[in-house]
């Protein structure tokens, strides 16, 4: 193979060392084997990163993608295609790319000119909707695809579909270490004369090893002489979200069952040396995790190689490695049958050393040069299928076929209008008008668009800070004894009102709806949930038509989450018939539409339909929604072709005239809003383009060919004036300028990563 392989330039794309993850130890290491088994090829990684700033990495890593920034997986697209790369070996997780479920990586093979292997480190047995779409299209824009177990195999077969010929199995790479007595590396560790159990790998709460020290208590009293280490540092994500909360447990643990003595706990990430004299040193390797389906795992692989006798939970790499008397079962989160299999063990040597001679003959087949070249021949296997892909043309994307710029994210001015109480309701061009106080509507609006862009991958400290105030202005805002939001509160913190408008009480309930649904902080969900239970029987009293729009959005969002509270879906369906039988009571031939006049945020009424009758699988109210917003649509596109919306200098009554001034942003972001769920119900890319025609309006494209948002500060005017752009830069439009940004940015996503839309809510 070596002299006749044609596979001359291999980028590996992954996660890469000095990273701290799994992936990116493996991505090294077969990186470096293939590249020592076949030195003629040169060998190259792209690598993801998940900070900002990157990684110090090795000059190995040529190019770097931004975990969630699109335009980065298309410019390393780019380069690979420049650089005449013969091969893209990918290391697919769904947590290391950016977009729904990982789909950001799905816009990057898209635009790939050659062959590509991907490795699944991941195959889920029961995947959400978004996540077989994304594994389905990753199978079907990879050439061929590795998994490491056989189990692997019949699951791509069975659940996506896959091509039996399209799938290789090929065992995770092991380093090549000799068949030592642990006795050898003991004495550097200071644990001479122990008998040594371990567990390795980044900690994390899914790993168990609090049913290893359960069961430890039982194992001392017989085998006084055993100590426990437990090797790696906290998984970053975790250290990230929960700092050091886990390992702290597990020290107190250890302390409750009276067994420090017993147990060391090295919080590094080691690299390969260190690590093989660990794992040369112990004599049980355990592995007491938590969930069933892991489909690999690299720091079994390692243990079990190097000839060690192990004690596991039956997850589904373990079940397949371990059988045939290589390694011994236990039940998940039983410490008793942990500490009854390692005393059997230690009791018998000649089981525990036969174990090991298994474990470690079959391991021969894992070391990384044979691996290397079982992926070379897939290498080469892919060259051939693929070849059809190299002829592909170099003609440069038109501007049709290229994803639109949108503007850049900033938060400069929405910062300015923030202070520790809550966003400032308006300003003075760019000023913050003290004088106006706050509003709970633009609290909500706030709050709502920094669970969006968290959902986006933006994680500024200024995002963070808006989602908290804005949080508990709402907490503040709610009356628990009238159960309704007050909305207006001035500079001097007191209410100005007794209880807010409907209006506001419906966009508190969609705000505290995303908070449940969408956000990934659980003190926001908790927060959210109970002000949401105690807010929402008010809903079913009101009038006004927008306030059951507004509560039906925030109803949708909180059942992405909690889909079986039984009063929240009774409320949908009151409220649902009740904007029905509004629009037939006020549908004619030439208006059809809810009310005799259209006024203000007017396609959150048809929004509304859509979202419902698509999620409850009503199709009457499904096509009502959609045939109520294509007439609203038609009816605000000017001559020219651009967005215009009903002004407020009047609305437009059924038979009236038609205020074209004073257009306001909100009219633009819900029509963005709108359309946009449009397109994703129903896949029509039509709908796109009038969410697109509408996002426009802020950019210039309407009647005065005038920007209203300012690139600078993100900021946006308070409307357009027959004449002029109003250049004060109030919260509300400010809002509906990021809110629209950020609606278009993950269509945009989605739209680069799928052949079709994939609805947010499945």
């Amino acid at each position: 193979m070596q002299q006749t392989s044609k596979v001359r330039k291999i980028a590996f794309v992954g996660d890469h060392l000095p990273r701290k993850c799994g992936i990116a130890t493996f991505t090294s290491d077969l990186l470096a084997a293939v590249a020592a088994a076949h030195p003629q090829s040169q060998c190259f990684a792209v690598s993801v990163n998940d900070i900002k700033g990157g990684y110090d990495y090795p000059e190995v890593v040529r190019f770097e993608i931004e975990e969630q920034d699109l335009s980065s997986y298309l410019r390393a697209a780019d380069f690979l295609n420049i650089s005449n790369v013969d091969i893209v070996c990918l290391q697919h997780e769904f947590g290391i790319f950016g977009g729904l479920a990982g789909g950001h990586i799905l816009a990057f093979l898209r635009e790939l000119r050659m062959p590509v292997v991907t490795t699944l480190h991941t195959v889920l047995r029961e995947p959400r909707a978004d996540q077989r779409r994304v594994m389905q299209e990753l199978i079907s824009l990879s050439t061929r695809v590795v998994v490491m177990a056989e189990r692997g195999r019949r699951m791509l077969q069975e659940i996506y579909e896959a091509p039996p010929a399209k799938i290789d199995l090929i065992a995770h790479g092991i380093p090549d270490v000799g068949f030592v007595d642990p006795t050898y590396f003991k004495d550097q560790f200071g644990v001479e004369g122990k008998v040594v159990l371990l567990t390795f790998g980044l900690l994390s709460p899914n790993k168990g090893i609090e049913y290893v020290l359960k069961a430890l208590p039982q194992i001392l009293a017989e085998f006084p002489n055993v100590v426990y280490i437990v090797l790696g540092a906290t998984h970053p994500n975790e250290l990230r979200e929960h700092g050091e909360a886990y390992r702290v447990s597990l020290e107190m643990l250890a302390k409750k069952n009276k067994i420090e003595k017993n147990v060391i706990f090295y919080n590094d990430f080691v690299d390969l040396e260190n690590l093989k004299e660990f794992i040369g040193a112990a004599d049980l390797y355990i592995t007491p995790y938590l969930n069933e389906a892991q489909i690999t795992s690299g720091t079994l692989a390692y243990t079990f190689g190097a000839g060690k006798a192990v004690v596991s939970t039956p997850y589904w790499h373990a079940a397949e490695l371990l059988a045939e008397d290589r390694g011994v079962l236990v039940p998940f989160a039983d410490a008793p049958a942990i500490a009854r299999e390692v005393i059997i063990l230690l009791r018998d040597d000649t089981r525990r050393h036969a174990m090991r001679k298994n474990a470690y003959r079959m391991g021969r087949d894992m070391i990384w040069s044979n691996v290397a070249q079982q992926y070379m021949r897939s290498f080469e296997l892919s060259r051939l299928e693929g070849a059809a892909l190299s002829r592909k043309s170099l003609i440069t994307k038109t501007l049709d076929q290229r994803p639109r710029e949108l503007p850049e994210l900033k938060l400069n001015h929405l910062s300015r209008m923030t202070d520790s109480t809550g966003v400032f309701q308006h300003a003075i061009f760019g000023v913050p008008n003290f004088s106006e106080g706050y509003c709970t509507d633009d609290n909500a609006r706030a709050f709502i668009l920094a669970v969006l862009l968290g959902e986006l991958g933006e994680e500024p400290e200024s995002l963070l800070s808006v989602a908290t105030t804005s949080a508990a202005f709402l907490q503040h805002a709610f009356d628990t004894q009238s159960k309704r939001f007050h909305n207006h509160l001035s500079f001097e913190r007191g209410w100005l009102d007794e209880r807010g408008s409907e209006d506001c009480h419906g966009r508190a309930l969609w705000a505290l709806g995303i908070g449940v649904g969408r956000s990934p902080f659980r003190s926001f969900q908790m927060m959210a949930g109970q002000l949401f239970a105690q807010a929402l029987p008010a809903l079913t009293d009101f009038t006004s038509p927008r306030a059951w729009a507004f509560g039906l959005i925030g109803i949708h969002e909180y059942l992405h989450r909690l889909s079986g509270d039984s009063l929240v879906n009774q409320t949908r369906e009151t409220l649902t018939c009740r904007l029905m039988d509004l629009f037939a009571r006020n549908v004619k031939p030439d208006w059809c539409w809810f009310e005799e006049e259209l006024s203000y945020d007017n396609a959150k009424l048809a929004h509304a339909l859509i979202l419902s009758g698509h999620a409850t699988g009503k199709s009457e109210v499904f096509e009502r929604g959609l045939c109520a917003l294509r007439w609203l649509n038609e009816l605000q596109i000017s001559e020219k072709g651009h967005f215009r919306p009903i002004g407020s200098n009047g609305f437009y009554r059924r038979g009236g005239a038609r205020a074209n001034f004073d257009q306001q942003p909100i009219e633009a972001q819900a029509m963005v809003s709108a359309c946009l769920e449009a397109y994703r119900a129903t896949s029509d890319f039509w709908w796109y383009e009038q969410a697109q025609r509408a996002f426009d309006w802020f950019l210039g494209w309407n009647d005065l060919g005038l920007e209203l948002y300012s690139p600078e500060s993100g900021g946006c005017g308070d409307g357009l004036h027959v004449d002029r752009v109003n250049e004060n830069q109030g919260a509300e439009s400010t809002l509906a300028f990021l809110l629209s940004l950020a609606e278009m940015r993950s269509a945009q996503n989605m739209l680069a990563s799928f052949k079709e839309p994939i609805s947010i809510g499945a």
